[in-house]
């Protein structure tokens, strides 16, 4: 018999149980990269995280008759997401579970129930807390190893158990994988590029420390919140959640990496890249200690890898080189530090010009979330 529990957030010892759980159900796992533990405990801190200052979530948990954790949810009210939007839609986040479609039901029964409770009518997910908690559940490319903690991992049994609850597909984001060799800047971009810099409107800027990029953190942050007007997942973030993303983004940031566009000095445009530390953080299993500081500063110096997570241009640049610029600032970025590989971590569907231009660049879709819908 499967029973569900709402956790008390107060209650420490339940915090910690309801954040352990996905650590040992993936224990093992190679493709699997533990997040930090005290990330995803923010994520039950009323009083800290900046969700809270307008949102609600309530977070559930599935035992079996022994008493045992099978699985956990948490169900959330974004509410700036459905008033800018004008929807009522429940979010859910943190799914994990054993492969059983009982522990999964009475979960999203518990769930619906909450968003009943709230005036919602209908249920969307994975969307998580904050802007780089990623999204969606994986459904194609589960033999690659996780981009850090800029995407989700499970299993493939996930899908389907949400499918036999009767959840359908929202909208996908495609991560795409691009070889150093294979990465195709065809000319007339560049000299797009270079004439739009030309004319002296467009700039790049560029950072060598933290320092120097913390000077231009919180224009980073506000370029980021208004660039993705277009897109599914976007609503007006607050100061907090902007500083969250700022605190989040310095943590694995090589300044080098980060770069800016501006059109007569007001920022328009970014590129945020990453060097992958996944190696590191599975090292040390979450945990952030002295030795798992010095741990990933290493691997960030002597990764292969680069991640993509967070490049656009405000739309009404498009058409004037600013995606020029961008495309021929992404190459530098990969072929100038040495990188092998690079992902572009999750690129939604619905940025329809983004996708065909990765593919025309020499991207290769290798991993496929899935947002999930359903009207309650």
């Amino acid at each position: 018999m499967i029973t569900i529990e709402k956790i008390d957030t107060t209650d420490r010892k339940k915090v910690n149980e309801f954040v352990q759980f996905q650590y040992d159900l993936y224990k093992g796992v190679p493709q699997y990269c533990p997040p930090f533990i005290n990330d995803i405990k923010l994520m039950l801190n009323r009083k800290k995280h900046p969700f809270y200052e307008h949102s609600l979530a309530d977070f559930f948990v599935a035992r079996d008759s022994s008493g045992k954790m099978v699985g956990r949810i948490a169900a959330m009210e974004n509410k700036p997401f459905n008033e800018y939007h004008k929807t009522k839609k429940c979010q859910f986040y943190l799914f994990d579970t054993v492969d059983d479609q009982e522990v999964a039901n009475k979960l999203f029964e518990a769930a619906f129930a909450w968003a009943h409770e709230h005036g919602l009518n209908e249920f969307v997910g994975p969307k998580g807390f904050a802007s780089f908690d990623g999204y969606g559940i994986l459904v194609e490319g589960f033999e690659h190893h996780q981009m850090m903690t800029m995407m989700n991992y499970n299993f493939p049994y996930y899908a389907k158990l949400l499918e036999n609850i009767g959840f359908e597909k929202e909208v996908d984001f495609v991560s795409c994988y691009i070889a150093k060799e294979n990465f195709i800047l065809p000319e007339k971009v560049k000299k797009v590029s270079e004439i739009a810099q030309k004319r002296g409107s467009f700039k790049v800027l560029n950072y060598s420390t933290k320092r120097e990029l913390m000077k231009h953190a919180w224009d980073v942050g506000n370029a980021y919140n208004h660039t993705f007007v277009n897109n599914w997942e976007y609503y007006p973030l607050s100061k907090g959640e902007v500083k969250l993303l700022l605190d989040n983004l310095l943590v694995v940031a090589n300044p080098k990496l980060i770069k800016l566009i501006t059109h007569d000095d007001e920022i328009v445009g970014f590129l945020l890249a990453f060097p992958d530390i996944t190696s590191a953080l599975q090292r040390h299993g979450g945990k952030i200690t002295p030795l798992a500081l010095i741990d990933i500063a290493l691997e960030m110096k002597k990764t292969k890898w680069v991640a993509v997570n967070g490049a656009g241009v405000l739309p009404k640049y498009h058409g004037l080189g600013g995606n020029a610029i961008l495309y021929s600032e992404m190459e530098k970025t990969i072929k100038d530090f040495g990188f092998e590989h690079c992902e572009m971590t999750q690129v939604a569907e619905t940025a329809e010009q983004m996708r065909k231009d990765l593919i025309n660049l020499g991207g290769q879709p290798y991993k496929n979330h899935r947002i999930f819908h359903k009207s309650i």
